[in-house]
């Protein structure tokens, strides 16, 4: 392994940690099909740090999960229009062995038929093209199949997901790239003046006690919101905040609006 060498993720998901070690906090996920960039290779050789060609984050992920590949076929990635899959799970027969998937994962078929295959890939799954974009009403069916997905810091998969990891996810199925954090997230789209002018399918951001954005969600119909939260769940909105719809407590402090699909 060496710096500048290109990789994509053949396994379900992949931890990225913070720091180069088994007990480091995790920041991010690979899930099956992300590919990237190795920029630093530990002292003992055992971690690569690498850099997510989607959304430019950074990590580090155990050597032995790494699988390398060549320059070109980075390239061909990076300008192919793939699948990504809309099914929850799934399972793949890649290079002769099944593989479990989890949806927004990234498939090595393409709607180009002149498209080359390097790639040895059987699935009979729900997908969709990465380029297509899709409008609220699929938004939102595929935001629910997350619904109780347990929280997980730095989480990507319905076994363990992070706010933004939720928002992120679900955006890329409906064909539009966000980056990771909610923190940079507050800078995509265009701002929503105010809650009176809020529209289903709008990020709401909510901010800590210094002010920070730490928190973000999906606004649906009838002043709703799904988040992540303990749990993939559907909560109340208003002018305060997210409002737990069993307790009727503030739990997040509003902070502001954006809307990334636009008519």
């Amino acid at each position: 392994m060496e710096i500048g060498e290109k990789g994509i993720c053949r396994l379900s998901v992949v931890p990225v940690g913070a720091q180069a070690s088994d007990k480091s906090e995790q920041v991010t996920q690979l899930l099956f099909g992300d590919h990237y960039t190795i920029n630093q290779v530990s002292d003992d050789r055992k971690w690569l740090r690498i850099e997510m060609y989607f959304d430019k984050y950074i990590g580090w992920i155990d050597v032995k999960q790494h699988y390398a590949i060549s320059e070109a076929y980075f390239n061909q990635i990076n300008g192919a229009d793939y699948k990504i899959c809309t099914d929850l799970t799934s399972s793949i027969l890649y290079n002769k062995h099944h593989i479990s998937i989890v949806i927004g994962s990234i498939l090595p078929i393409s709607t180009n038929e002149l498209f080359k295959m390097e790639e040895q890939l059987a699935f009979n799954g729900d997908s969709k093209s990465l380029s297509q974009k899709r409008e609220f009403e699929y938004l939102k069916q595929t935001v629910k199949k997350y619904l109780n997905a347990p929280y997980a810091w730095g989480g990507r998969s319905p076994f363990g997901i992070d706010c933004s990891g939720l928002v992120q996810n679900v955006y890329r199925i409906c064909g539009y790239a966000l980056p990771r954090d909610a923190s940079q997230q507050v800078r995509s789209g265009v701002a929503v003046p105010s809650l009176e002018e809020v529209m289903p399918g709008d990020l709401a951001f909510f901010s800590g006690i210094n002010g920070n954005i730490t928190h973000v969600g999906i606004v649906l119909e009838d002043n709703q919101i799904i988040h992540a939260s303990g749990r993939v769940r559907i909560d109340n909105l208003d002018a305060r905040g997210i409002v737990d719809a069993q307790s009727g407590q503030v739990t997040h402090t509003f902070s502001t609006l954006r809307r990334i699909i636009r008519e």
